[in-house]
C-alpha cells in the first residue's frame, strides 16, 4: 500500500492521485482566469448575464475568503502568498501519508486552488473571481474554479472524518 522513498519515509499509493487531481484542478482554474481576463475581456465588459441567478463578473480579491483580510500592499499580497506556501507544504506532507483515495482527492483539490490563488496574487496583485451566483435579493460572493476545489476539498476532509471514520469504526 506504500512505497518506500530514499531515506526510508513512506508514500501513499494516493500519493499520485491527489497530485494528479492538484495539478488537474490548478491547470482548470489558471486556463479558465486567463481565458476570462485576456481573451473574453471580462474586465472591460464588467458585468454579463449567463443564465438567471448567473453572471461573469470581473473581481479582484486582495483578501482571503470573502475578501476578509483584504491586503492593498504589494507586502500584504506577499505575506498571503508566503501562508499559502506554507499550507500546502503541510497538505503535502499530509497527502503523502493519506490513508484513503478520498483524502487525497480532497488535499489535491485543496492545494491545486491554494496555488492557483496564489499565482493570480503574484501575477494580478489579487486572486481573479469571476463567477456570480445569485437569487431571491442575496448575492453571493464571487468566486473562481480554485475556490470551488478548495471548498469541494474541505468538505471531502469533513466527510472522511465525521462519517466515513464513524462508518470504519
Amino acid at each position: 500500500m506504500s512505497e518506500t522513498a530514499q531515506g526510508g519515509e513512506k508514500f501513499s499509493s494516493h500519493t499520485g492521485f491527489g497530485l494528479g487531481a492538484a495539478a488537474i484542478f490548478l491547470a482548470l482554474d489558471q486556463v479558465s482566469k486567463w481565458w476570462i481576463v485576456h481573451v473574453f475581456g471580462l474586465v472591460e465588459r464588467g458585468r454579463v448575464p449567463v443564465f438567471p441567478h448567473f453572471d461573469l463578473v470581473f473581481v479582484k480579491n486582495k483578501g482571503v475568503s470573502y475578501g476578509l483580510f483584504s491586503q492593498d500592499s504589494a507586502a500584504g499580497q506577499w505575506f498571503l502568498i508566503a501562508f499559502a506556501i506554507i499550507a500546502v507544504i503541510v497538505m503535502l506532507l499530509w497527502l503523502i501519508k493519506s490513508e484513503t483515495r478520498l483524502v487525497a482527492l480532497s488535499l489535491g483539490l485543496i492545494i491545486g486552488g491554494a496555488i492557483g490563488n496564489s499565482i493570480d496574487r503574484a501575477i494580478y496583485g489579487g486572486v481573479v473571481d469571476f463567477i456570480s451566483l445569485y437569487g431571491f435579493d442575496y448575492y453571493w460572493y464571487v468566486f473562481n474554479v480554485a475556490d470551488t476545489a478548495i471548498v469541494a476539498g474541505v468538505i471531502g476532509l469533513i466527510y472522511d472524518s465525521l462519517i466515513a471514520n464513524r462508518k470504519n469504526a
